[in-house]
């Protein structure tokens, strides 16, 4: 649309009168996000209806052609639309690794079968996806894999084991990396989906130290697969993988932009109050914060000055890797922050005070940050050969 103004205009518009006022608060966790699925499960009415406004629209992927359930906006469209969210305090209506990671590699290595079948489910919210990359001894070197799929004729025979599978046990899919040849590390990598339903699957979730269990183990005992369930071509997946953790290091560097919730300096004012000057009653803190302040404006254009890039195909390839690392670094100062706010009690792990001890189980689970989607000293190595052109050791 080349009247942006006019767009803007009638995007604010429609959000002013289609967004439910109960999502245009900041959201509290993961029991506020709207992951969809087969069963979903909504917090509030307000939820389930703000999804299918927005779904019936296509902006849950405001990006996506119109044919696989998107809106069929340009970039500038796109960001038009992000902007007014923004300014009107609306939350995402769908949080998806869907979205975020299957969705963009169906789209450059899907055939048009699995484009129809899959991107519209997933762009309505209809099917809940994990990721099944790492393996016990196959994290950071991830092409080490050695859960298997071996040709049955019509079908893949998958045996072996996952770990660290976000949400498998509330999953109704997954894509999944399997060795498809054994005498080549990288060329005999296949990238498959399947359903979590299928006989063979089964999971175990693992017991972080903040006390929840987001990930799980997950193993494939004579697990079938269609052979149209392949994306791409047999063993070329590391193609596949290599696309979609790039979008994965974009989605988690976007922790460091801290929108999703309460803002940092309205943490600080809620804990330690206001001085005589109305500012925030700890001159130290308050520096260091302001501090804060300014390298997330920064990264926050860095952000949208990357994204960008990455629509006009002009993104550095190494870049989600340079994103991933200071919006991870960004993140874990962020929530230091809270807890230096907070003083004594936000270490307080139970009461309904402290909301079972949100602050603290936030703070210890930003500790895995630099280690989930690529460990932080494997991002800078990227970083120091791919973008400083340094030499190796």
């Amino acid at each position: 649309m080349s009247d942006l103004a006019g767009f803007r205009a009638e995007v604010a518009a429609w959000l002013e009168e289609n967004c439910p006022a109960a999502m245009r608060q900041p959201a509290r966790g993961d029991e506020d996000m709207c992951w969809g699925g087969r069963n979903p499960v909504f917090s509030c009415p307000e939820q389930k209806l703000w999804l299918e406004r927005m779904a019936a629209r296509g902006w849950t992927v405001p990006d996506w052609p119109r044919e696989y359930g998107g809106g069929g906006l340009d970039p500038a469209e796109t960001k038009v639309l992000r902007q007014e969210m923004a300014r009107l305090g609306c939350r995402s209506p769908l949080s998806s690794f869907g979205i975020w990671m299957l969705g963009p590699a169906l789209l450059k290595y899907g055939n048009e079968a699995q484009k129809r079948e899959h991107l519209p489910r997933i762009a309505r919210g209809e099917i809940r996806w994990c990721q099944g990359y790492s393996e016990p001894n196959a994290g950071s070197d991830l092409a080490s894999l050695a859960t298997r799929a071996e040709d049955r004729g019509d079908h893949f025979l998958v045996n072996g084991q996952k770990i660290w599978t976000s949400y498998a046990d509330k999953a109704d899919w997954i894509f999944c990396l399997v060795r498809t040849d054994r005498t080549s590390k990288h060329n005999g990598i296949s990238f498959v989906l399947f359903d979590m339903a299928s006989p063979g699957v089964s999971t175990k979730p693992i017991l972080l130290i903040s006390g929840y269990s987001p990930f799980c183990e997950t193993f494939f005992d004579d697990v079938k697969v269609p052979k149209e369930n392949l994306v791409g071509e047999l063993n070329k997946g590391w193609d596949v993988a290599k696309y979609l953790l790039g979008h994965e290091r974009e989605m988690i560097s976007a922790m460091g932009l801290g929108e999703a919730g309460v803002p940092l300096p309205e943490i600080a004012l809620q804990s330690m109050g206001r001085d005589d000057r109305g500012l925030l009653d700890e001159p130290v803190l308050r520096a260091r914060i302001a501090l804060f302040e300014v390298r997330a404006a920064a990264f926050r254009a860095m952000s949208e000055r990357f994204i960008d890039e990455l629509k006009a195909g002009k993104a550095h390839p190494a870049q989600p890797s340079m994103m991933k690392y200071y919006g991870t670094e960004l993140n874990k100062a962020r929530h230091e922050l809270i807890m230096a706010a907070g003083g004594s009690g936000a270490l307080d792990w139970e009461s309904a005070a402290s909301n079972g001890g949100a602050a603290a189980r936030a703070w210890l689970r930003t500790k895995a940050n630099s280690i989930e989607g690529g460990t932080s000293e494997v991002q800078l190595n990227i970083i120091a050969k791919r973008i400083l052109d340094l030499p190796s050791a």
